[in-house]
């Protein structure tokens, strides 16, 4: 065992701007939905509207919805397209379980498709085989940070009228060519805040939309299906007790303190993506004569957020995933896989009668992968351990 402190998987990077930022709403009085939250979604609207496919490329504004996380993100953009009972909507089965709970929140059915070798993301020929009559939405994940082949599932979504609902999770910033995530040409894209996210607000998330009224719906059902913001109502100068509720809501706004935290963070996420690139730049050039296939990077034109970095161990390596994840605890390397796919956990699989004979690339990917530490504020010498101990275990 390893006489070394122990280095974790990840650790968010939180700065004194962050900090004094949260003392200032605590010292205000506001701590729910509010102010902090309102500067959030439109720093996040004003990143996006600047950034590649924004409306310097003559496209409407996109415009944003802060939520307590990127679950309920998913919940609230599928509800506001219209997805519901009997509905089926196509989601990869190399993902989290929050991409396909959301759907059965509905009460529609998730369509498991398999993913791409290379990048790991949802497969659109595989797409296009199991469209129905019933099928409503697309849901692509873009994988550890690399987008999906977007302008393949946009053509397909156009040509059979499907909704598209982007998982953007990993994807702050992402670019695929040279248009941002959250200004493709889709309904929505879902941006998470997670701790270990590549910006955090600790638990939070964003919904982005170019559609008023997808934007609309979601507004009124984060907060219990009221007409008018919390924030509204107690701050106006006029008598403002009176509310309807419209709808049966949900309970899905980000509170201010959290809102606190992703105003400073939004500012730095390039800066910690170059960060994580440069981490990632000296892992592929350590890790390349190993038995791993290094993580597939963004293409011409593109930009890879590397939320993660997944290697996976080749058919000439001597050891097992489980194996190498022994290892590397054993030397007080933190490690993580992402994912156990869908099709394998007991829900999925015995609920849509799941064969793992259906997913080969997502079953091949995960018997052989595991993601290794990669965050803004790893240190060189943390680094270096990394690559050490990674080399001596495979080499």
């Amino acid at each position: 065992m390893s006489t070394q402190p122990f280095l974790p998987f990840a650790l968010p990077e939180i700065g004194e701007e962050e900090i004094q930022e949260v003392v200032n709403c605590l010292r205000s009085g506001w701590l729910t939905t509010g102010p902090k939250t309102r500067q959030f979604e439109t720093d996040f609207e004003a990143m996006l509207n600047a950034a590649g496919g924004g409306v310097a490329s003559g496209n409407k504004p996109v415009q944003a919805i802060a939520v307590n996380s990127a679950t309920a993100g998913l919940h609230l953009a599928l509800e506001a397209i219209g997805i519901g009972q009997g509905d089926e909507v196509i989601v990869p089965t190399h993902t989290f379980t929050a991409t396909a709970e959301v759907v059965r929140y509905l009460g529609a059915d998730p369509v498991f498709v398999d993913v791409l070798p290379g990048s790991l993301n949802i497969d659109p020929a595989l797409v296009r085989a199991v469209i129905t009559a019933k099928t409503k939405a697309i849901i692509p994940v873009h994988f550890a940070g690399l987008a999906a082949d977007m302008s393949a599932i946009v053509a397909i979504a156009q040509e059979h009228g499907l909704k598209i609902v982007e998982d953007a999770a990993h994807a702050l910033p992402c670019v695929v060519d040279s248009v941002a995530v959250g200004n493709l040409q889709t309904d929505a894209a879902v941006f998470s805040f997670y701790a270990n996210k590549t910006i955090t607000t600790g638990e939070g998330g964003m919904v982005v939309s170019r559609n008023p009224e997808i934007i609309k719906r979601c507004k009124t059902m984060r907060l219990h299906g009221i007409n008018r913001d919390v924030f509204d109502r107690f701050t106006s100068k006029a008598p403002s007790w009176y509310y309807e509720v419209v709808a049966p809501g949900f309970k899905y706004n980000l509170t201010d303190l959290a809102s606190a935290m992703g105003i400073h963070q939004l500012k730095k996420a390039e800066l910690f993506r170059a960060k994580r690139q440069a981490i990632v730049d000296q892992y592929n050039s350590a890790f390349e004569n190993l038995p791993v296939v290094l993580p597939q990077g963004a293409a011409a034109h593109g930009l890879h957020s590397w939320h993660l970095y997944v290697l996976r161990l080749s058919d000439q390596c001597p050891l097992t995933r489980d194996q190498f994840v022994e290892a590397l605890y054993a030397q007080g390397i933190g490690c993580s896989v992402h994912y156990i796919p869908l099709h394998l956990q007991p829900y999925w699989r015995d609920t849509y009668q799941l064969k793992t004979e259906n997913f080969p690339v997502s079953q091949k990917a995960y018997e052989r992968m595991v993601s290794i530490p990669l965050y803004s504020k790893m240190t060189q010498t943390e680094i270096d351990r990394v690559i050490n101990t990674v080399q001596s275990i495979l080499a």
